[in-house]
């Protein structure tokens, strides 16, 4: 029997089976996106497997680019699809680590809140994990949580969210819907799609106690009748509760594939909720700007060290500033190639053979000593060739060091995150951060999240925010960017810079450091490094003013 829902919250899981990287948080983002412009209130909460506290200490190659809140939170890269699927910002409550619940319950046990109580997985690990799906409800004041469950059925590391997630059924059975996000692969041996992986994955749910309202079938093309037969025999599951998921050539597409086949209301007739038509005008027109084809083709080289793992090369490691550039692109009117350049490799070899001619270079996020001074050479190329040049975060830091050794001649200068003895050093650690660093203390330490800054009138950057009215406060050219860092431009140079022409276009409103720096357009076509983030902050809606003014840019080169 059902017990009583006060708030009736209605409740969305969001499996995965068969492969990790199924796309399970995009079609989270895009059943939230659907139900959110039917009307209703969407809240979106992911769970991770791993026992870090946050994403911010796991190497981009391991589990892709971390994605950074407004907040400071250091999550997982489907927060960022939740974003910019439904335009909205995420953050803390949105974002849960089995790492996070075990501290929570563990803490709460050394302070004696359990009275003496012997602690257990369940049912104090599973009533954590319900109680932080009720708190994201509570506080977006969702009428509809949707949570995603991180790995795949049938992994050891998740079987505390699934079990939470049987017992949130069983106490709200009217109130909750489990959808099932599974692989349906067509091996080329044999030319037909197997449902047969799909059947075990949901065999492994039925095992935990769960069976799944829909299932989602990713597969290379849409699934015919007899494979929804199939499936309908084998998982005990209606025929038209098999949603095709197909290849598509842009995941912005997935909502409208969705749509097609009625998911929001098939899911929110099963949640006893009334179906509202979805206003999609607005995507439905981005989906056409995505398509549409592009006369002018441009080559941006990405220079960086996150690339690879073991044989392969990996886009996740910077997905957030691909994302960007794309929603840039659709935006300009322009077809975008990005070539991944090495760092190590410049270093090593002939700049100008490992770079080449590309319309644009962006060195982006790093950390570290490996492949630095590639970098430093990409942005001294980037100056002297008068190819537009994007550096974020440490792509800024390291265009500073390389005008410090072209232009005023201080051969030595560097970063002390990389030189610590420099006699010049031009980029360092701020003050606060140096006895956490001593103590090996990494964690959540840096400066993070949304900082505001003043951008000095008369600059490039200041005319790109105003051009697309991107101003917390016009009037004291106030803005606000994401930061993910712990070293600074230091300020004791920053005049012998300005003599030399390096323009800094923007200070924070905290501590006075240098946000952004620039070059004149009189000296140079593009030439913008920025401390901040802006491709955290894009959405496919909403492309980021700098990303736009950049690829304008490398369009007219």
């Amino acid at each position: 029997m059902q017990q009583d829902n006060p708030k009736t919250t209605k409740f969305i899981f969001v499996s995965g089976g068969v492969i990790s990287g199924i796309g399970k948080g995009n079609v989270a983002a895009s059943i939230g996106f659907l139900l959110k412009s039917s009307g209703y209130q969407v809240a979106p909460i992911k769970f991770e497997n791993y026992l870090n506290i946050d994403a911010g200490t796991i190497n981009p190659i391991e589990h892709g680019d971390p994605f950074l809140c407004e907040d400071g939170t250091e999550a997982d890269m489907d927060i960022g699809s939740y974003e910019k699927f439904l335009d909205a910002d995420m953050g803390r409550n949105n974002f849960v680590t089995m790492g996070q619940v075990y501290k929570t319950v563990i803490d709460r046990e050394r302070r004696f809140e359990y009275n003496g109580e012997d602690v257990e997985a369940i049912p104090h690990i599973t009533d954590e994990i319900i109680a932080r799906i009720k708190n994201v409800a509570e506080k977006s004041k969702a009428e509809i949580v949707i949570i995603e469950l991180g790995g795949t059925a049938g992994e050891y590391q998740n079987i505390f969210y699934y079990e939470a997630s049987r017992i949130l059924t069983l106490k709200y059975p009217q109130d909750v819907v489990h959808i099932h996000v599974s692989y349906v692969p067509t091996p080329a041996h044999l030319g037909e799609p197997k449902t047969k992986p799909t059947q075990l994955s949901v065999r492994s749910l039925n095992s935990m106690g769960i069976q799944p309202d829909f299932i989602v079938a990713r597969s290379e093309k849409y699934l015919d009748q007899r494979r929804r037969d199939r499936f309908a025999l084998f998982c005990n599951i209606h025929p038209e509760d098999i949603i095709s998921n197909p290849d598509l050539s842009s995941v912005y597409e997935i909502p409208l594939t969705l749509h097609q086949q009625d998911t929001e209301q098939k899911v929110l007739q099963k949640l006893h909720l009334p179906y509202k038509e979805p206003k999609l005008d607005e995507w439905k027109s981005l989906v056409e700007r995505i398509k549409k084809p592009k006369t002018k083709k441009v080559e941006i080289a990405i220079v960086g060290k996150y690339f690879g793992t073991g044989d392969y090369e990996l886009r996740d490691s910077y997905a957030a500033l691909l994302d960007a550039i794309n929603h840039a692109a659709w935006e300009v009117g322009v077809g975008v190639k990005t070539r991944w350049v090495n760092a190590e490799k410049v270093a090593k070899g002939d700049t100008e053979k490992e770079i080449g001619k590309p319309d644009g270079i962006i060195v982006p996020i790093g950390w570290g000593e490996r492949g630095v001074e590639g970098k430093i050479q990409a942005a001294s190329y980037a100056r002297k060739q008068k190819i537009p040049y994007l550096g974020l975060c440490y792509g800024m830091q390291l265009a500073v060091v390389a005008f410090a050794r072209d232009i005023l001649g201080w051969k030595d200068a560097n970063t002390t995150e990389v030189d610590p003895k420099t006699t010049h050093p031009v980029i360092d650690l701020m003050p606060k951060q140096k006895e956490f660093m001593e103590k090996r203390a990494y964690g959540g330490t840096m400066r993070l999240g949304s900082w505001e800054a003043i951008v000095k009138k008369g600059t490039r950057a200041y005319a790109i925010y105003e051009k697309y009215n991107a101003f917390i406060d016009k009037e004291k050219g106030l803005t606000s960017e994401r930061h993910r860092h712990r070293f600074e431009f230091n300020n004791t140079y920053v005049d012998e810079f300005e003599k030399a022409g390096l323009v800094v276009s923007a200070r924070s409103v905290a501590e006075n450091l240098a946000e952004i720096i620039e070059l004149p357009e009189s000296e140079h076509p593009f030439y913008l490094g920025t401390q901040g983030h802006p491709e955290y902050k894009s959405r496919p809606l909403h492309p980021h003013p700098i990303f736009i003014a950049f690829l304008e840019a490398v369009k007219t080169k």
